[in-house]
């Protein structure tokens, strides 16, 4: 485990591999942990790259270094973060894996950063362009459920008193049964339960219903040039679930339109919401191939 201290946030990461091999940030989604990526980190650490996997805001020990600092969970403020830890880590350019919140992070680090940025792999969630979040279909929005029952005044006390208790249905129902073991689980949610966690998860998803909720205005500028991109200019590889129970597949169907520099699609038969953790094998399978040819 190693820490660098940003200007709002002391981040934990760990780093492995190559010391001189190219860089590849492995972002976690939610509600998960960097743990996730451990076996696909395994492979590309084995094929000469370096990895680092980042723990994001609100998942401890990644820390806000004021109590004053808005508890904002915008993909903006996520993306600044990971382009700070880089200024600190002396990386110029990198590649990135992404899942769930990682993926969005992704999109949105290379739809503002594009220099930075060789390529990304995203995994369960579809870009959304210029940062705009729809509800889609019924049948997508009855999966959403979580997100509005965070929206209430008793969700969201249910949230910050059994964080643990929540994350767990998501695991228990975005994929095909049995797919963890309870250790997985177990190792993971111990990132879960101290209050940023809480705070940051509910400000995600009630931002996106409510108006009131925590906005940190150092990001205006980023939020607003966000809105103006629809885009992404860096070569992309999205791996999705064909038994993804939260983002339904179909979601990222059809979206070679919004990427100038190639968009390609795998579906995971058999998969759910968590494809590295469910089939590790065929995700550092696809995202080495990528690297392989975004690196030359």
């Amino acid at each position: 485990m190693r820490f660098e201290q940003t200007e709002l946030l002391n981040i934990a990461f760990e780093m492995d591999g190559a010391l001189s091999g190219p860089p590849v940030f492995l972002l976690h989604g939610w509600p998960d942990a960097p743990a996730s990526w451990e076996s696909v980190a395994s492979t590309l650490q084995g094929n000469g790259y370096k990895t680092i996997a980042p723990f994001l805001r609100g998942s401890y020990p990644t820390e806000f270094l004021s109590q004053a600092t808005p508890r904002f969970a915008g993909a903006v403020a996520m993306a600044q973060d990971l382009i700070d830890l880089a200024d600190r880590l002396g990386i110029e350019r990198f590649s990135i894996l992404g899942h769930d919140w990682g993926a969005r992070i992704a999109y949105t680090v290379a739809t503002l950063f594009p220099d930075r940025v060789r390529g990304i792999a995203t995994l369960a969630l579809a870009y959304q362009p210029r940062g705009e979040f729809h509800l889609g279909t019924f049948t997508q929005s009855r999966q959403f459920w979580y997100q509005f029952f965070q929206c209430t005044p008793a969700g969201s006390e249910a949230v910050r008193r059994d964080p643990v208790g929540f994350a767990r249905i998501q695991w228990e129902t975005w994929s095909p049964k049995g797919w963890f073991k309870e250790e997985e689980f177990s190792f993971a949610n111990k990132h879960f339960d101290h209050p940023d966690w809480a705070e940051i998860t509910l400000n995600a998803y009630r931002s996106r219903y409510l108006s009131g909720e925590n906005f940190d205005p150092r990001y205006d500028q980023l939020q607003a040039r966000l809105k103006k991109i629809e885009r992404i200019e860096v070569p992309t590889l999205m791996i999705h679930g064909a038994s993804d129970f939260c983002d339904l597949p179909s979601s990222s169907e059809g979206q070679e339109k919004s990427f100038s520099n190639g968009y390609e699609r795998i579906l995971l038969e058999g998969v759910g919401h968590f494809p590295h953790r469910e089939a590790p094998a065929a995700v550092a399978e696809s995202a080495l191939r990528f690297l392989k040819r975004i690196h030359g």
